[in-house]
């Protein structure tokens, strides 16, 4: 009887998956897909204390607000820096994925349940803040998973098998490199060296080379276009703008891809580092299947080009970047909670799991 009521419960809510990441947050409701895709910037009035805008609108106000505006991350390395910011930015995801959904399927009655991915090696207090701001958002019930465990269903991986999955989760604020068998991790390493970090190094290469002053976004905009892990065959270049820390005034400097290459070498080499550090801890048996079954990319810095080739040739093994990596981990997170009942073991339960209301 309980379990046909909850089965009721369940029917008229919506499970939801979210990965709360330092550059982007993305929502996946179960039967619909991914449909929200929005940074994880927020807006905030200084003298109100009132939210402005969430997500690109409030990113497109990065570097362009008064003094009496702030437009910041609410987490940073992959973890909660402000809680009430971001309390009010899941409760926008939320309330938006719930809007969305009341005009294809009508009435939902009551409030979602969620599972959120979280880096390895987050601390409990940490977990709590995640799992409060999601309670005080909204949510009837809150999952964890770790982030590498959800990239790797997201990919579609064996991790239930006795066998060896390494998988490197390369996203905005952190890395995750993992090995995963028999549905757990077995070894990891989890530093905060990422995307974040490799627009920064643009920054400062700017700063030291053409004592130029960039943003942010034109750092991210050079990374994407030009950045590469190894040098490239083909010669690249993109025009970079700013203000001459000299002359105080704007100037632009044409940079290449070597250049650029050469700014991000020393993050490179420190996320390579962390993998072969984790293949030393790997133990034999697992490691012969990674040997075969090769290392999987996924998080939007596993587009940096050449890194692949760059880790297969450092640890002589294969490396592949899975299908649609920037997605992967939001993806893991929906089909874990489709399947909650056969995959109980990989997420952490709320203490109301398996409540109704």
């Amino acid at each position: 009887m309980f379990d046909r009521i909850k089965n009721l419960f369940s029917f008229l809510s919506l499970d939801m998956a979210i990965d709360l990441g330092t550059a982007n947050s993305l929502v996946y409701v179960k039967d619909r897909g991914i449909i929200i895709n929005e940074p994880s910037v927020v807006a905030v009035n200084n003298k109100t204390g009132q939210i402005l805008a969430i997500g690109q609108e409030a990113k497109l106000m990065v570097g362009r607000t008064p003094s009496y505006i702030t437009a910041t991350r609410p987490l940073v390395n992959g973890v909660i820096s402000d809680f009430e910011v971001t309390e009010q930015m899941l409760k926008y995801f939320i309330e938006k994925a719930v809007a969305e959904s009341k005009k294809k399927f009508g009435f939902l009655g009551y409030s979602p349940r969620v599972i959120i991915g979280i880096p390895c090696g987050v601390t409990e207090v940490e977990r709590k803040a995640v799992r409060d701001a999601a309670k005080n958002a909204g949510a009837r019930t809150v999952f964890l998973i770790e982030e590498p465990l959800a990239s790797a269903i997201g990919a579609n991986l064996p991790i239930q098998d006795p066998g060896g999955n390494f998988i490197v989760d390369i996203g905005g604020g952190t890395t995750e490199v993992a090995v995963i068998s028999l549905g757990g991790i077995v070894t990891y390493r989890s530093l905060k060296v990422a995307g974040d970090k490799l627009n920064d190094d643009i920054i400062q290469f700017a700063q030291k080379e053409y004592r130029l002053l960039i943003g942010e976004r034109m750092a991210e905009y050079i990374k994407i276009n030009i950045g590469s892990a190894m040098p490239l065959k083909d010669k690249k270049e993109v025009p970079m703008r700013g203000r001459n820390l000299i002359t105080g005034l704007p100037e632009e400097v044409v940079v290449f891809n070597d250049d650029i290459q050469r700014a991000l070498e020393r993050s490179v080499n420190q996320i390579v580092s962390a993998i072969k550090t984790t293949i030393e801890e790997t133990p034999p048996e697992l490691l012969s299947d990674v040997m075969t079954n090769g290392i999987y990319l996924a998080g939007g810095g596993s587009l940096l080009r050449g890194l692949d080739a760059l880790i297969s040739r450092e640890t002589k093994m294969p490396c592949k970047i899975i299908d649609d990596p920037l997605t992967s981990v939001v993806r893991g997170c929906g089909i874990a909670l489709e399947n909650i009942d056969t995959l109980a073991n990989l997420v952490e339960k709320d203490e109301e799991w398996g409540a109704p209301i």
